[in-house]
């Protein structure tokens, strides 16, 4: 029994099924990234991922809303997305911040605090995770980006066709 592929005059072999190159090589990516300590993002979650995420999730709007309402005034925290590595080790933690302005700062002071939150998270969630995964907090600026968009559309920035030169010089590579 021989793989589909012919090495020898790299031809198909039409009887065979042409789906096991594909499915092999993403098998393998996944072993072998399961024994090394590079953690990866599968581009689909299992259903175990998105459990974990949305307790995560939940819990933690609880707690920085409750830290922000104690300590910074007028200002809105929201987790947007909560990723899971495959092997439940880590989790990104994307969160916006209005106003926008002060999303640098807040998150310099999430991330110095990161320990204090993940045993905050781990005390909630110890009826419901074996282990709590570490967390990396990162910002998330979609709404600048929508908001640049709708600014655009309503012709208060000036616009990229009538003056080309505002657009960012791209490298080709």
């Amino acid at each position: 029994m021989g793989l589909p592929y012919n090495f020898e005059n790299n031809l198909l072999d039409s009887s065979k099924s042409l789906t096991a190159i594909p499915i092999c090589s993403v098998f393998f990516i996944r072993f072998f990234l399961s024994f090394s300590n590079i953690p990866y993002f599968c581009g689909m979650e299992t259903n175990r991922q998105k459990k974990i995420a949305g307790v995560i999730q939940k819990d933690l709007v609880d707690i920085l809303q409750g830290a922000a309402r104690e300590g910074m005034q007028g200002v809105l925290i929201s987790v947007t997305k909560v990723r899971v590595t495959s092997d439940l080790g880590e989790a990104k933690i994307f969160l916006s911040v209005f106003p926008s302005d002060k999303r640098d700062d807040l998150l310099k002071g999430i991330t110095s605090n990161t320990a204090k939150i993940r045993h905050e998270l781990a005390r909630r969630t110890k009826n419901q995770l074996r282990r709590m995964p570490q967390l990396f907090f990162y910002g998330d600026d979609s709404l600048d980006y929508i908001e640049n968009i709708d600014n655009a559309l309503k012709g208060k920035e000036e616009s990229p066709i009538e003056n080309p030169t505002i657009l960012d010089k791209r490298q080709k590579r």
